[in-house]
Order: C-alpha cells, then sequence, then structure tokens
C-alpha cells in the first residue's frame, strides 16, 4: 500500500497558517517528496514521519517556492544519519539548480544522483515505484507526474497442487520462474491469475490542463492538483498566469477519470479556500481542499480511502487564512 502525505498548501509565499504545496509519499518505509517550497521540513516534522529514509525528490518545475527549502532539508536528512544515495528528478536544469543550492549545503553525509526528464520519460523510484511525467503549460518547463505500482498475479494453490508441485517451489513460480516437477516443467502461467490492477498517484501543479497530462492521469486512484484560483471569475488570470482555477481541476480530475482529487496550490489572494469548494464539486464530488497534515492510503484492494488529519492541530481545514493574507497583494503566482 501507499501511504500519501500533505505537508502544505499554499502558493508564491508560505503564511503563518498556509505552507507552501509538497506531497510526501511512503512505500514499505521508502519516502519520495514531491517538490520542497520554503519551510516544507518545519511542517514535516510536525507528523513524524521521518526525514532518514527520504530516498527520492521529484521536482516538477523550478520556481522558487517548489525548490527553495531543499539546502536545508539536504542538511536534516544528512544529521538524521543518511549515508545511501539519495536521487532527485526534474525537468532540464534540475543539475544546474541543485548545484547552485549545494552552495550553501556542501558538507553532506550522502551523495546525490540526478536524472533530469522530459516529457515521455518514464523512471523507477528506490521504493519500486514507476514514474511517467509529461509536459505542462507553464511558464517554464514543468513536469506532471505519474507514479503506479503493479500488482503481481494471484497464486492458485490449488491449481499448484492437482499439478502436484510442491509447496517448496511454490514462491519460484510465484516469482514468475517455471519448475519442474516429475519430470515435466510447469510455467508460472499454470497457476497465476490474470495481471490484477494496480495502484496510482499522480501530481500536477503549476500548468493549464492539457491533453497530455488528461492522458497520462487517466484511472489514478489519487490525483494532487493545483488550485491556484478558486473563484471562476478569475479563470482568465488563472489562463495568463499558467494556472487552473477549482473547476479547471475538477475537471481535470473528472475528464481523467480519476478516484478521488486533492486540491492544493492556493494562491496567496485566496484567504478562505472554503468559500470556492463548490466550483469544485459541481464537477467532481471526490475532492478535498488540502491542508498541511492531510493524508490518505492507496491499497490494492481499496484503491484511495482517505485518512484524515495525522495530528489533531489540523483536525480542518482554516476558513480562512491568518489576518497575514490581507497583507500580501496577490500578484502573479509563480
Amino acid at each position: 500500500m501507499m501511504d500519501v502525505l500533505l505537508l502544505g498548501n499554499g502558493a508564491m509565499v508560505p503564511l503563518p497558517g498556509r505552507w507552501l504545496s509538497s506531497v510526501l509519499v511512503r512505500l514499505d518505509g521508502s519516502l519520495a517528496l514531491l517538490d520542497c517550497g520554503e519551510g516544507t521540513q518545519v511542517s514535516w516534522r510536525r507528523f513524524h514521519w521521518g526525514f532518514k529514509r527520504l530516498d527520492a525528490i521529484c521536482l516538477t518545475h523550478h520556481h522558487a517556492d517548489h525548490v527553495a527549502g531543499l539546502p536545508g532539508l539536504f542538511h536534516t536528512v544528512s544529521n538524521a544519519g543518511r549515508t545511501e544515495p539519495m536521487h532527485i528528478y526534474g525537468p532540464p536544469g534540475t543539475i544546474e539548480v541543485i548545484k547552485g543550492l549545494r552552495v550553501i549545503a556542501q558538507w553532506l553525509a550522502f551523495d546525490m544522483i540526478v536524472q533530469e526528464l522530459e516529457g515521455g520519460d518514464t523512471f523507477e523510484l528506490p521504493s519500486g515505484l514507476q514514474g511517467r511525467v509529461t509536459w505542462g503549460d507553464h511558464r517554464i518547463p514543468v513536469l506532471a507526474y505519474r507514479f503506479d505500482l503493479a500488482r503481481a498475479p494471484g497464486f492458485l494453490p490449488d491449481r499448484a497442487e492437482s499439478l502436484g508441485v510442491p509447496r517448496t517451489k511454490w514462491k519460484l513460480l510465484q516469482r514468475g520462474e517455471r519448475v519442474e516437477v516429475d519430470g515435466r516443467i510447469v510455467e508460472p502461467g499454470e497457476v497465476l491469475t490474470e495481471s490484477r490492477r494496480g495502484i496510482s498517484l499522480g501530481m500536477v501543479t503549476d500548468t493549464r490542463p492539457t491533453d497530455g497530462i488528461r492522458d497520462l492521469m487517466h484511472g489514478v486512484d489519487l490525483l494532487v492538483s493545483e488550485g491556484t484560483y478558486g473563484d471562476d471569475a478569475e479563470e482568465e488570470k488563472a489562463v495568463s498566469h499558467k494556472h487552473m482555477t477549482f473547476r479547471e481541476a475538477a475537471a481535470l480530475a473528472h475528464e481523467a477519470h480519476a478516484g478521488a482529487l486533492w486540491l492544493t496550490h492556493f494562491g496567496a489572494g485566496m484567504e478562505n479556500p472554503r468559500q470556492w469548494e463548490r466550483n469544485a464539486r459541481d464537477v467532481f464530488t471526490n475532492v478535498e481542499l488540502g491542508y498541511a497534515g492531510l493524508t490518505g492510503r492507496i491499497s490494492f484492494d481499496e484503491g484511495y480511502v482517505p485518512a484524515g488529519p495525522t495530528d489533531r492541530d489540523t483536525a480542518s481545514l482554516p476558513e480562512s487564512a491568518d489576518s497575514i493574507n490581507a497583507e500580501i497583494a496577490p500578484g502573479s503566482p509563480t
């Protein structure tokens, strides 16, 4: 099963009640981080998922609200005792970005393996998750990510027994290896079911909706998507700044036949995201407004199941952001 934790739901600048949007994914103890804006590790510490097992970081693009938290995080992970290499993925230019950020994080206990991706590329995370990316539509190159975990075929013990396969050889067949029984070769396909549906997660931010993103996200159990603007009246601004409204993100989830949608990356000028929640629910009903501490689980048997907040301090999305919001001009979200 795959656990997902939203560390923040903000765009452009961190606010006292709204950390910048980033997502943690946990599979068999291995952690992957999707984007890392300023202050990400502060939110992370509240939820006790640990830092040492951070095996991979996936960057959608290189705007500061998605990468500026990396130098401090590198130090924290190093101090947590990590010595294994860390894998970092991102669009072209990621190598230079990491080099630049490491000017203030030079002495680390682990090496980094940085892989630059193009739209259409596939890759494998250390946890075994299979990743695919496509180009988004933003002011700079941006990638949308999909992560899949395949499910092994089911084993048919009654069939194996009828073929006379000793129990000591069952694991070999489950691994896809043929075995010999009394001079006869038994193929894995004789004792395994057809392939079964796996589980999947999508991450889309800082982009206009595109056909390529819709196709890549087809059938994902959970889609985490930006909703920089809640008000339908700001669609023109969303087009101009290369972002999405709540309604557009919900339409993307609906058209992609996603199982569930988390909305995040709320613009600093949006004081009360709940005010616009209906704009998303009119299009796609299984939607949650993101907040730091929102968690969910994706399992083979149940698909996506919301797990709720991870501590009492984040039991609900604030009805409005802190008063500092009123002092910040909306500007042009990055």
